[in-house]
């Protein structure tokens, strides 16, 4: 694909960093020109999980702007709150910083949940569409009234084996982020490895807690957006369960199976989730 050279004029400066509180700065990926999409990452990885998303979005004339949170990537690791409140302010504060509006915005993983608390909050101040892919929402934790994807002992394994190893921790999410161990290469897989490296233990950990307790499920009628939910069939981080239960709860949104993917759905069917993607971009 060709490079777009209108996008490589200079325009408005991109910033690198943004600080969100005293002394506190998230790193940026901010690329292209057009209308802006906001991307947030999943647990544990950074905007750089992005990577092959970028450029086609870029060459169809959108605007990129990724958000590694806080504690990891290349971002801040400070002491203290990752609940997705947090998440979701520090958002909010680096697209008041970027005067962002009409965005549509993206969230994998953990960065859809946290997308979910920031549109249902304000209309969702800045943003007019949104995206989830692979989703761990309404709830990634089973309930008595939520028989749905993982249990909390499973969980509470996951933030134990970070305290101990946690590049076994990584190891074991890498062997069932795909539809199979080896559906990925290996270069692709030491790439994502080396991302979740990156992340700060502390940040791990926390950002599990959050994922465990969470229950969004009151947020997703407060969400008056189009959505789109894209979602691996064969997902076994976040099961198609949960896909089918954003659907159900959000008012004006749209599901696409993703018949050959697992969780990672944007590495599995690169080319389906990009078109996807600009096509509700575009709409």
């Amino acid at each position: 694909m060709k490079l777009n050279p209108d996008n490589l004029k200079p325009g408005n400066p991109h910033m690198e960093y943004i600080e969100v509180e005293n002394g506190i700065r998230l790193h940026i990926t901010d690329m292209g020109k057009g209308r802006p999409i906001v991307l947030i990452h999943g647990w544990p990885l950074s905007d750089e999980m992005y990577e092959y998303q970028y450029n086609d979005l870029i060459n169809n004339n959108f605007r990129v702007i990724g958000i590694t949170l806080r504690g990891f990537g290349k971002s801040d690791k400070p002491f203290g709150s990752y609940d997705y409140d947090t998440h979701s302010e520090d958002i909010k504060s680096v697209l008041n910083k970027m005067n962002i509006e009409n965005a549509v915005m993206g969230g994998f993983s953990m960065g859809g949940a946290i997308a979910i608390r920031y549109v249902s909050v304000d209309a969702g101040a800045h943003v007019s569409k949104l995206a989830l892919f692979g989703a761990a929402a309404p709830v990634w934790t089973q309930r008595h009234d939520f028989p749905f994807n993982l249990p909390v002992s499973a969980v509470n394994e996951l933030i134990d084996l970070n305290y101990t190893d946690r590049p076994k921790l990584l190891s074991n999410f890498a062997k069932i982020f795909s539809v199979t161990e080896t559906s990925l290469n290996k270069g692709i897989s030491d790439w994502i490895h080396g991302i979740g490296l990156s992340a700060s233990s502390y940040a791990t950990a926390q950002c599990l807690i959050a994922l465990r307790d969470t229950d969004l499920r009151g947020d997703l009628e407060k969400i008056i957006i189009p959505t789109l939910i894209m979602h691996g069939k064969k997902d076994k981080i976040c099961s198609f369960d949960l896909a089918e239960q954003m659907k159900a709860g959000i008012p004006q949104s749209t599901l696409i199976a993703f018949e050959k993917s697992g969780h990672s759905l944007f590495l599995d069917e690169t080319k389906k989730f990009n078109a996807a993607l600009i096509k509700f971009a575009a709409e």
